[in-house]
This record gives C-alpha cells, sequence and structure tokens, in this order.
C-alpha cells in the first residue's frame, strides 16, 4: 500500500502523514478551499491564558502525578483523519472498440485509490476542525473519526499550503462534539512539559509526553512561514495534524514535522504555533491570508556587525532597507538601525521577525527596541497590509534566448508574501520554468530566483527584461548566493559566482 510519508531517509525533515488501515466511504467531500469559512473565528473558543504553575518536584509524592486528567479532558477533541485520493489513469481509446474487446477481451484499467491517515483537532461546537494541509491535500473523500468511535463526512473549506494547515468541517447533526482548550504558545518556553496527542502508523489514539525543546524555529524547509515549536515527545506518521498540549491540556501547537534517519521519531519533531492557527483561522472567515506589513528589510548581526555596533554579542536584525512609504518609514526606522525586540519578543533574524508580524493583525500598533548610533530608542509601528506595488505583470517568455520557456514577474510586498520563503520585496522573480526549457533542461534557474542583470545590465522590472531576451549571461540571486550563467555555442552553460 502506498503511503503519503514524506520522511526522508538521512538528517531531513520530513512530514507525518501515514498510511491508513481501513477507509469505507461512498461520497466524495468537496476538496476546494472556497470562499472561505463564514464565521469561523465567532465560533472558536476564548484563549485561555492563564499564568502556568510551573515548580520543581520537591519529594517523592509528586514523581508519582499523572496526566491522566489532562489526557481525559483534551483526547476527545482530537481526532484520525482518513483520506481516499483516486489516481486515474490515462484511458486507451482502443480498448473501448467493442471489435477490439471480442478478440481481446481487454477493458480500460479500473481507477486505484490510494489511502492515507492522518491527525486533527476539533476547534468549535459547529464541527470545524484543524489539520495539516498535507494530510488532506488533493483528497476525494474524507473521513473524521472521533475518540469514541463516531464518524463523519468531512468537507474541505479554507486551506493554505504557506502554513500547511487545513481546516474542514463536519455535521454532527446536533451532536456535541467536544473542543480543544485553545493556549496561548507564545507563553511556552523552553523546558516546558508537552503532551502529543494523534494516530501514528494508524495504531490508534495516542499519547506521548516530552518537553519544550525550542521555539520559534525557523528555515526547516516544511513551509514558506516556517516557524515551529520543537519538541521530544514522540511523533510518528500519522501524527501530522494532531494535538501538542502544554501541562495545562490547552493546545499550544499542531504536530506537522520529524527530523528523522529511520522515519520514526528520534526526538525531534516540529508544530505549527497555536498562535500562527489563530491567524490562519481568522484567515478562513475571508479565503484569503495576509500578514501585517511594516517595509523593512534586514540581516541577522554578526559577530563583526555587532561589534562595530558597540554591543559584546550578536543579538538584533540589522536594518538594510525601508520602503519610503512604509510603515517603519513614518515610525521613523532608519537603515543602520539595530532592531532588538517587535512587542516584546526578541528579534534575532528575519524569521523571527516575520514570525512577530504574521502572529498580529492588520492595524495592529507594536512598540519596538532599537538601536542607533550605540543609543537605544522605542518606536510604535503600525502594521498595514502590504502593498501591491508595482503589479505583478506575470509574463511567460518566448523564443530561443536564455529566459526562454521561463515566466518571471514583478515583485512587491504582497506578492513576495503570497510566493513565501522569505523574499524580497522589489526585482524580478522567476515564477516556472517551463519543462523543456534551456533553463530546465541545464539546470542554472528555479522558481524563488531573482534576477538581477541581463548581459550585465541592470535589472528591476518585467519590462527590463523583456527589452533584454538577447543577452548572452545572466545574474541572479538564490537565497543570498549570486551567480552568473551563460550559454555556450555547444549547447551548454558556464556559470560563476
Amino acid at each position: 500500500m502506498r503511503t503519503r510519508t514524506k520522511v526522508i531517509i538521512g538528517t531531513l525533515l520530513g512530514l507525518v502523514t501515514g498510511a491508513a488501515l481501513a477507509l469505507t466511504l461512498d461520497q466524495p467531500a468537496s476538496t476546494g478551499t472556497g470562499p472561505g469559512a463564514s464565521g469561523v473565528t465567532a465560533a472558536l473558543p476564548p484563549i485561555d491564558t492563564t499564568p502556568m504553575q510551573r515548580a520543581v518536584p520537591t519529594g517523592n509524592g509528586q514523581l508519582t502525578a499523572s496526566y491522566a486528567p489532562i489526557v481525559k479532558d483534551a483526547a476527545p477533541a482530537v481526532v484520525n483523519i482518513y483520506t481516499a485520493t483516486i489516481q486515474r489513469q490515462r484511458r486507451n481509446p482502443l480498448l473501448d472498440d467493442p471489435f477490439f474487446q471480442q478478440f481481446f477481451g481487454q477493458s480500460q484499467p479500473q481507477p486505484r485509490v490510494q489511502q492515507s491517515l492522518g491527525s486533527g483537532v476539533i476547534v468549535a461546537k459547529t464541527g470545524y476542525v484543524i489539520t495539516n494541509n498535507h494530510v488532506v491535500k488533493g483528497a476525494d473523500q474524507i473521513l473524521v473519526a472521533l475518540a469514541d468511535r463516531r464518524e463523519y463526512k468531512a468537507e474541505l473549506v479554507f486551506a493554505d499550503a504557506r502554513l500547511d494547515l487545513a481546516l474542514l468541517k463536519i455535521d454532527p447533526q446536533g451532536a456535541n462534539l467536544p473542543v480543544i482548550r485553545m493556549g496561548d504558545s507564545d507563553l511556552a518556553q523552553v523546558g516546558d512539559i508537552t503532551i502529543a496527542i494523534g494516530n501514528p502508523f494508524g495504531v490508534g489514539q495516542t499519547v506521548t509526553t516530552g518537553i519544550v525543546s525550542a521555539v520559534a524555529r525557523t528555515g526547516l524547509g516544511v513551509s514558506d512561514w516556517q516557524f515551529f515549536i520543537q519538541t521530544d515527545a514522540a511523533i510518528n506518521p500519522g501524527n501530522s495534524g494532531g494535538a501538542l498540549l502544554d501541562a495545562q491540556g490547552r493546545l499550544i501547537g499542531v504536530n506537522t514535522a520529524i527530523y528523522s534517519r529511520s522515519g520514526g521519531s528520534q526526538g525531534i519533531g516540529f508544530a505549527i504555533p497555536s498562535k500562527m492557527v489563530r491567524v490562519f483561522l481568522a484567515a478562513a472567515d475571508t479565503g484569503k491570508l495576509v500578514s501585517g506589513w511594516i517595509g523593512l528589510e534586514g540581516e541577522a548581526l554578526t559577530a563583526e556587525t555587532a561589534r562595530q555596533a558597540g554591543l559584546d554579542r550578536p543579538g538584533g536584525l540589522l536594518v538594510t532597507g525601508v520602503a519610503p512609504r512604509g510603515p517603519a518609514a513614518a515610525a521613523g526606522i532608519q537603515i543602520g538601525d539595530i532592531l532588538r525586540t517587535v512587542d516584546g519578543k526578541e528579534v534575532a533574524d528575519g524569521g523571527q521577525l516575520r514570525y512577530s508580524l504574521a502572529t498580529e493583525g492588520v492595524g495592529k500598533m507594536l512598540k519596538v527596541d532599537l538601536i542607533r548610533n550605540g543609543a537605544p530608542r522605542t518606536v510604535s509601528v503600525t502594521l498595514a497590509a502590504p502593498p501591491e506595488d508595482p503589479p505583478r505583470q506575470i509574463t511567460p517568455i518566448q523564443g530561443r534566448g536564455i529566459l526562454a520557456g521561463v515566466t518571471i514577474a514583478n515583485l512587491s510586498p504582497a506578492y513576495a508574501q503570497e510566493l513565501g520563503a522569505g523574499l524580497p520585496e522589489e526585482g524580478v522573480v522567476v515564477v516556472e520554468v517551463a519543462g523543456g526549457a534551456p533553463a530546465a533542461r541545464l539546470g542554472y534557474l528555479r522558481p524563488g530566483d531573482i534576477i538581477e542583470t541581463l548581459g550585465g545590465e541592470r535589472i528591476r522590472t518585467v519590462d527590463d527584461a523583456k527589452a533584454r531576451l538577447d543577452a548572452p549571461r545572466i545574474g541572479f540571486n538564490r537565497s543570498g548566493q549570486r551567480a552568473e550563467c551563460g550559454l555556450t555555442s555547444r549547447g551548454g552553460f558556464t556559470c560563476r559566482s
């Protein structure tokens, strides 16, 4: 049986979806992302922000404590999710010919059904269930099974691949549904107890425990909005979309991925923070996920740049660009400033800044602590929706040149956020490379590359690129690494960095 497990052998990251052991479904459920689930946020329970009571055990009596009451309360809201995807094979018109069938007895190949499983969490009594996008992506049928063995067909109402989250809707037909208690993941600290609940390997609902190993992990390659809680609670294939709880039974994360050499848990699991889940659920009301924008670019401080700024250690984000009409400029932030905290949260790199902005709504005012010329300052910045200026102008390039078969577009703050992956907010981006294009065949361009020069001339817009299509060489930026490549007379290419 094929599985949808994406655990890569080696010290790489894998998504934790497993193969279903059994599946009985009749009618396909909708898999469209639709216009959103109207009123989702209104149906959600409030966030429980009661301070965590933390204490080191003081005797053997405390070591006999049990998590059973917490699990008993939370586990009913964690569900198993079974999906079926119909894989239709290409039809052969000869096999429909009665004459051909009379002599050879052939018939068209039958569709194959690929089954897989995952986990989910009930977030509203009206039947909304949160899970990972990779659990239900492309599924023709979705079944949600509760811990008490009730089963419901589910409809996909909203999904976002960047967050790797999906929202399902089941119809409880008036029956009472258990709902998870929502926690605030910003309150989680390294060393806090964690409890993971899910359906690993299809064996049934399973509970594991551990601690918070790290918070605000970024750059892991799971999704473009890479912010995770790391835990050593055992997470295995089938746990995807399940609950990560704190010691009071509140949801602080949705289990998503693991690092693994073997395909099983090795004590390094990752969960999407519950604060990002709340952002996703709010976006389900409008059908579009938009993160707050301040119009600022920066780079993490190195030991050398920290020394030049008069700091005794690296820590903060060096501002390298400020949009002239953006919120950061309006607040007085300047190139050369060093951001230390945003809304009280430390800013060590661009990923942590994106997390701080993504988890707050447009219109929210945040306090920013910074250092300018060695002196501390505090300013207030109001988050805005990212503008689409200039228009994206998505353009497939025709012809025989170095960009033949490549689709390019203008970047803007809005389009850069939509594409994700920490792209700059201006320039020309490679959107797609056609399979037969020279860039695909020879491998010198990929989606996400930023085109900087053609024939040595600076490229700032799609129109600039269209005027230089006959250029023999192209310079581009790939995740901060620059290279220049050119086609050779023998049909190959040469590059220099």
